[in-house]
């Protein structure tokens, strides 16, 4: 049965405007960003058939676009729908880093660098300069690959955050792996960054790890 024919109250759309988005499963959802479905599935089938498929809504977002297009039923249109969709959402993260209250306390920041690079295959190291009431002014990726102590260089960090005017800075990067925990080269490399920014009078306020959907504060650990 098409999904126009059903009851309103179960229609994802109408759903949605009734009880608000957070009342969706991630299958509605997807259903109303899919719009129609395929000979013989509606959009809600379709959507929960992919996602069966692909096991959770964040492998469907992760898949490479070669993957995506090979399920029946999706294509390049839908890859670059559902790639628009996760890419406002990070921006809006982005927004609220900017605009929104400061960073003492650490929840959307952990949001915003998760959306930016738990599905990341390679390890990334990047900055985020804060201002006086640290708030973002500035999110840079500055290193790539194997992050040890010889492939961060904390004169960069330094130049960055004169550039910038910050008064403060949160480094971070990911471990491909998915296992947040901070390695010993890690905590060297939070101590030659705090002390390189101390030089200019910018404080570090954390070092965090990303992980497979967790996140380590080397703040929090009592390592800064």
């Amino acid at each position: 049965m098409p999904i126009y024919d059903w009851p309103a109250a179960e229609r994802p759309r109408e759903k949605l405007l009734a009880r608000g988005a957070g009342a969706l499963s991630d299958a509605e959802l997807l259903a109303i960003l899919f719009r129609t479905g395929t000979r013989g599935q509606s959009a809600l089938d379709l959507a929960r058939r992919i996602l069966s498929s692909f096991q959770s809504l964040r492998c469907l977002l992760d898949a490479d676009r070669a993957r995506f297009c090979a399920e029946p039923g999706l294509g390049d249109a839908r890859y670059a729908e559902l790639q628009a969709a996760a890419e406002i959402a990070r921006r809006q993260l982005a927004e609220t880093l900017k605009t929104g209250p400061s960073l003492h306390h650490p929840r959307a920041t952990r949001d915003y660098l998760s959306a930016r690079l738990k599905h990341l295959e390679h390890e990334v190291f990047c900055c985020l300069c804060l201002d006086k009431r640290h708030r973002l002014l500035h999110y840079e990726e500055l290193f790539r690959g194997t992050i040890d102590g010889a492939s961060v260089h904390p004169r960069e960090i330094v130049k960055l955050a004169l550039k910038h005017n910050a008064a403060a800075l949160i480094v971070a990067h990911n471990h491909p792996s998915g296992v947040a925990e901070p390695s010993q080269a890690d905590e060297l490399i939070t101590q030659r960054v705090k002390d390189a920014l101390a030089l200019v009078d910018v404080r570090l306020l954390d070092h965090i790890i990303v992980g497979d959907g967790a996140c380590v504060s080397l703040a929090e650990r009592g390592l800064i």
